[in-house]
């Protein structure tokens, strides 16, 4: 059986993997949904040194204080950013990787500057203390402000992720007009060290296609 460890994108807690959650468990998988750092029930948190390498520690520290090992992680959207962040930091620990919609960095990548002029204009409308960015109106109710430190530092690599048994990459192709994930999706589909996979769903995957995404996660969990 694996072990899934799953990570938010912006503004989101662990609860927004709810349903893959239980699917994934009822299979029976090891399921780890984390909150990052200074968001939903750990809000509290919030501060202006939550950047990027925090969130990635929130994970690293996960992985050895429950001893996980071959750990699949998954990551929605700005959790894309984190897992990569993890699989180099904790390369021991780390199986494979799954981006749900999400951005793939590179070292000297920071959400800020792979996001279009658009997002960013989101990024600059903070909270009134500094700290976060806030949640854009149509999401769920119980986002809470992004460390807006997170989405502006830089993520560092010390090599690359070869070593990685897979690298999916999971494409909503539903976006109601252009996907700002199209030249992410069409990069990677060329490379032959991933394997991709278009999905007929909105940004939040798990909401529009659960069955896809459930069936795409126990493929990576089987044994090659």
């Amino acid at each position: 059986m694996a072990n899934f460890v799953l990570v938010p994108g912006m503004c989101h807690g662990g609860w927004c993997f709810e349903g893959v959650t239980q699917d994934l468990r009822a299979h029976g998988h090891t399921v780890h949904p984390l909150t990052l750092t200074g968001l939903s029930e750990r809000s509290h948190l919030l501060h202006g040194g939550v950047n990027l390498e925090t969130h990635i520690q929130d994970v690293t520290a996960v992985l050895a204080a429950e001893n996980i090992r071959d750990a699949v992680l998954v990551g929605h959207s700005y959790g894309g950013m984190v897992i990569t962040g993890v699989a180099d930091r904790a390369a021991e620990r780390v199986d494979s990787l799954v981006f749900v919609d999400a951005m793939v960095p590179k070292d000297g990548d920071s959400c800020w500057s792979l996001v279009s002029d658009q997002e960013r204009q989101w990024y600059l409308d903070v909270v009134d203390n500094g700290y976060g960015v806030r949640p854009l109106p149509f999401f769920d109710t119980r986002a809470t402000p992004h460390p807006i430190a997170s989405l502006l530092q830089p993520l560092r690599l010390a090599g690359d992720l070869a070593h990685l048994r897979r690298r999916d990459y999971l494409y909503a192709a539903g976006w109601e007009g252009q996907s700002p994930f199209t030249p992410v999706y069409r990069r990677l589909r060329d490379d032959p060290s991933w394997t991709t996979h278009a999905l007929a769903g909105g940004h939040n995957l798990m909401r529009d296609t659960p069955q896809e995404l459930l069936k795409i996660l126990l493929d990576v969990a089987a044994p090659s």
